[in-house]
C-alpha cells in the first residue's frame, strides 16, 4: 500500500457520480451487437485540469481495402453510432497491395474521411498499418501517401519515410511478431513522431504478451529502449462492427477541440490513455505535470492526483492503481493503492531517475484475473482497465 494514499475531499472519499455524457447516451437503441457498447460514460470535463475536453477514439480499423470484411463506406458512420467521437481507418500496406491498399484505394479512404469529418464535432482520420510479418505493424496518421513494404522493407527505411512526411506513427500489438519491431530498436530522430504503443488491442492486454513464450514486457522493452510512446487501446476492427460490441480497445484523448489539428496536437504531447471501457474518463498529473510530459528532476517524493470515472454504473466500484516502473523483463511496481471509481485520488510514491526515467500508472480491477499474465505473483495479474501515458524524469 502507499506510505500515503489520500483521498480527496475533506479527508474522505468524493464519491461524484456523474450525469451519463449525451455521446455514450446517444448509443442506446443503435448497436448493431448483441453486445453493445454501453449506453453510459463519465462527463468530459477533468476534475483535476483546464483546458481541454475527453474525447473518445479508435486509431486502428480496417475494411475490404485490405483484409476486413467490412465496405469502408459504413466504418465511419458505425463508429460516430458508438459514441466514438475520433476514428481512423488503418487498412493494411503490404507488398504489391496483396491484401492491402492500392493508390486508388488510400484515395478513397481519403475522400470517405473528408466526406465523414465535422471538424468540432467528429474527427475522421486516413492511415494506413505498414505490415511486416516478422519485424510488425505500425500505424502511421496524418501523411498524404502511404508505403508499404516494396520501398519500406526494413525499420529504419520505414522510419525514414515516416520523418520525412511528417506523419506520427504507433506500434502496433506489440510482440506478436516474432522480431518485435527489431526488439524495439531506438531511432533518435523518431522520437518525437513514433508516439503511441497499443496496450489494449481487441480484447486483449499486451503488457505481458509473450511472457509465457520467454519474452519481455512489451512495454518494459520500448520504454526502456529509449521510446516516447504514449500508450493506445484500439479496435483493430476486421469485421463489420466498427465501435462496437463493449470490451475492445480505446483511447482517451484529452484535446483543445474535436479537429484533426486538436487530435494532432493532443498525440504529439502524449495527452492521452488507453482503455478497453467505453465512457471512461481517466486524467493524472504529477507533481503538476500531465501524463505524457516530463518530470524535472532526478529523485524525491511525487505527488500523484489521478481522476477516475465511468458514471453512475460505475460509482464505488474497487479500482487499483498501479504505479509501474522500469524493470529487466517485467515493469516493477512502486506501489498499488487501492482507491474507487468516481473519486479523485492523491497518493505519494517515491522516484529517482537512478532507477529508471519513466512511470506508468496501471487502473486495475482486483475481482478480475489478467487473461495474460506475468511472473507468478506480479501484482499486474489482474484485469486491466486503463494505462495512463508515461511520465518521464529529466535532469
Amino acid at each position: 500500500m502507499s506510505r500515503r494514499a489520500l483521498l480527496a475531499g475533506s479527508g474522505g472519499l468524493l464519491m461524484l457520480a456523474a450525469a451519463p455524457d449525451s455521446a455514450w447516451a446517444r448509443t442506446a437503441g443503435v448497436a448493431t451487437s448483441a453486445d453493445p457498447v454501453r449506453a453510459t460514460g463519465a462527463t468530459r470535463a477533468s476534475r483535476i485540469s483546464q483546458g481541454t475536453t475527453l474525447f473518445h477514439g479508435d486509431l486502428h480499423n480496417h475494411t475490404l481495402m485490405s483484409d476486413g470484411d467490412g465496405d469502408p463506406a459504413l466504418a465511419y458512420e458505425s463508429m460516430r453510432s458508438a459514441g466514438l467521437d475520433i476514428a481512423a481507418l488503418t487498412d493494411h500496406t503490404t507488398l504489391l497491395s496483396i491484401e492491402g491498399l492500392s493508390r486508388s484505394e488510400w484515395n478513397r479512404t481519403g475522400q470517405l474521411a473528408d466526406a465523414a469529418n465535422t471538424p468540432g464535432a467528429y474527427t475522421a482520420l486516413r492511415g494506413f498499418e505498414w505490415s511486416h510479418p516478422l519485424l510488425g505493424h505500425v500505424n502511421v496518421w496524418y501523411t498524404g501517401n502511404f508505403t508499404d513494404l516494396g520501398s519500406s522493407s526494413s525499420m529504419s527505411r520505414l522510419y525514414n519515410w515516416i520523418t520525412a512526411s511528417g506523419g506520427i506513427s504507433g506500434f502496433n500489438h506489440p510482440g506478436r511478431e516474432l522480431l518485435r519491431f527489431n526488439d524495439f530498436t531506438y531511432n533518435a530522430a523518431m522520437r518525437d513522431q513514433m508516439v503511441g504503443l497499443e496496450m489494449f488491442n481487441r480484447g486483449d492486454d499486451y503488457l505481458f504478451d509473450g511472457w509465457a513464450d520467454g519474452q519481455s514486457s512489451p512495454l518494459n522493452a520500448c520504454l526502456n529502449a529509449g521510446w516516447r510512446t504514449g500508450l493506445t487501446g484500439v479496435t483493430d476492427e476486421h469485421g463489420t462492427e466498427w465501435g462496437y460490441p463493449e470490451g475492445k480497445g480505446r483511447t482517451g484523448i484529452w484535446a483543445v477541440e474535436n479537429t484533426r489539428n486538436g487530435v494532432l496536437a493532443a498525440m504529439r504531447d502524449r495527452r492521452f490513455f488507453a482503455t478497453r471501457v467505453s465512457g471512461l474518463r481517466l486524467d493524472a498529473t504529477a507533481a503538476g505535470v500531465r501524463m505524457g510530459g516530463v518530470l524535472p528532476f532526478t529523485s524525491g517524493d511525487v505527488r500523484f492526483v489521478v481522476d477516475l470515472d465511468r458514471g453512475p454504473d460505475w460509482a464505488g466500484k474497487p479500482l487499483r492503481i498501479q504505479v509501474l516502473r522500469p524493470g529487466s523483463r517485467a515493469p516493477e511496481v512502486a506501489d498499488v493503492i487501492d482507491t474507487t471509481a468516481g473519486t479523485v485520488t492523491e497518493f505519494t510514491v517515491p522516484l529517482d531517475l537512478a532507477d529508471g526515467s519513466w512511470v506508468v500508472l496501471r487502473i486495475s480491477d482486483p475481482a478480475q484475473a489478467n487473461a495474460s499474465p506475468g511472473p507468478a505473483g506480479h501484482p499486474c495479474n489482474d484485469w486491466g482497465v486503463a494505462y495512463s501515458s508515461p511520465w518521464w524524469l529529466s535532469t
